[in-house]
């Protein structure tokens, strides 16, 4: 029998992706062992490995999705705008949101990036920079968990893109977009679709200031 927080997350995302993402099934007695269970099997597809306290947050903000999947919809940008303008323990929630939608969106669901006209990579800033903004706010012992996500969020997104497609652990991206997502961020997982895309070739950074590329 499949656990029933895995069918949710799968059906979510089923539904978001079009119907594209391969279907995992996890036989686990509780909710959070079956999210422990995924996420382990991304990180070691990936070779990307969370620590525990970042392992902990991302099977429970995978909970959280699964119970509230509208989350993924805000227009993060307002939200984060307007989380700078707020104080106290206000401003926390919203930067603390603004940075768990944009982690959602460029791991779970980047094909949104595409359709907003903007690269990944832009919800990868604004998500580090929401959970750097809240680190700082907090003390030091409270705030060290979110200066964490931040300078890990990268690996955070690509243990999320490989448990969309976890059969080949390699995600579909166009070649531009993963070349742009590699280059800006240095995904893993970007870096294998460029492979995957061309398997011969080896992939280089490109210089946008260089004028063989205007």
């Amino acid at each position: 029998m499949v656990g029933a927080a895995t069918d949710t997350f799968t059906e979510s995302c089923l539904q978001a992706n079009g119907g594209n993402m391969a279907r995992t099934l996890v036989i686990e007695p509780t909710t959070t062992s079956q999210w422990h269970a995924l996420v382990q099997e991304a990180q070691d597809a990936v070779q990307r490995h969370l620590d525990e306290s970042l392992e902990s947050y991302l099977v429970f903000l995978l909970i959280r999705f699964t119970n509230r999947p509208d989350i993924a919809q805000r227009i993060l940008a307002l939200d984060y705008l307007e989380s700078l303008c707020q104080s106290g323990s206000v401003r926390g929630e919203k930067l603390r949101d603004v940075g768990d939608h944009c982690l959602l969106i460029s791991g779970l669901f980047p094909q949104r990036a595409s359709r907003r006209r903007v690269k990944i990579s832009y919800f990868v800033e604004m998500g580090r920079s929401a959970y750097h903004e809240l680190g700082h706010s907090l003390t030091r012992a409270t705030g060290e968990l979110y200066n964490h996500l931040s300078q890990d969020f990268v690996s955070l997104m690509d243990v999320l893109q490989t448990m969309r497609g976890m059969e080949a652990a390699v995600q579909t991206f166009s070649p531009l977009d993963a070349h742009d997502l590699w280059q800006d961020t240095g995904s893993q997982v970007a870096f294998r679709s460029l492979r995957h895309h061309s398997p011969d070739a080896i992939p280089v950074p490109i210089d946008p200031d260089d004028p063989t590329f205007q």
